[in-house]
């Protein structure tokens, strides 16, 4: 399936579009940058798009008292976010979409594939409280075959969760569709759709491990 194709299939699926993200993007598939601007990317990168995904987040007026005079103000409704990152690659894109909301709560889903199924296995998972009453952001970087976003989101909704969106920088169109078939209530920000899957279940033209090149590991 083309990414014109998978895109055309749905309307919560939300590619953005903005000369940041673009550029930053492509710094990212540099080979040559180096592991600390690679950090530093994601995690401006979980910023920019984390904007995007809380855009439409409800709202209440609440009376302030300003030098001047009391006003009536809007402030976010109801608890505060939970962003639930994908270990460890999620990490990084976590700590940007933070920047927006300091006060969140962060859930931690630990999943690692398994190099001869190339399916996911859970070594560990730590979530708030409360998390049916959350809005939850899943963060990974890379969405290759869908399969570890589905099973965290799987567990979210185990759980009671109900509103939850998905972020990623670089998605393949082959996950993409997987995502949707599993989970279409869960509206996908996504930085760039790339072309493929290859044989080896990695992005193309992707950016390799994004793990890896985050913390400078093999």
């Amino acid at each position: 399936m083309t990414r014109d194709a998978v895109l055309s299939n749905y309307k919560d699926i939300f590619v953005i579009e903005h000369p940041f993200v673009k550029h930053k993007l492509t710094s990212l598939r540099d080979k040559n940058t180096t592991t600390r601007e690679f950090r530093m990317l994601v995690e401006e990168l979980g910023t920019l798009i984390g904007y995007e995904a809380t855009r439409d987040l409800e709202t209440v007026n609440v009376e302030v008292e300003t030098p001047l005079e009391k006003a009536m103000c809007p402030v976010l409704k109801g608890k505060k976010l939970c962003i639930v990152t994908i270990m460890r690659a999620g990490n990084g894109l976590a700590e940007g979409v933070l920047k927006l909301s300091p006060s969140a709560r962060v859930g931690h889903v630990g999943l690692y594939r398994d190099p001869e199924t190339k399916q996911p296995v859970e070594y560990f998972l730590k979530m708030p409280h409360s998390v049916s009453e959350r809005t939850i952001i899943v963060v990974d970087p890379m969405l290759a075959t869908g399969n570890s976003a589905i099973m965290a989101i799987d567990k979210m909704k185990e759980m009671g969760a109900s509103d939850i969106r998905f972020i990623c920088l670089f998605a393949a169109p082959e996950g993409i569709q997987a995502f949707k078939e599993a989970h279409p209530d869960v509206a996908m920000y996504i930085g760039s759709v790339d072309r493929e899957l290859d044989d080896h279940a990695y992005i193309r033209p992707g950016v390799g491990d994004a793990g890896d090149r985050i913390y400078g590991t093999r």
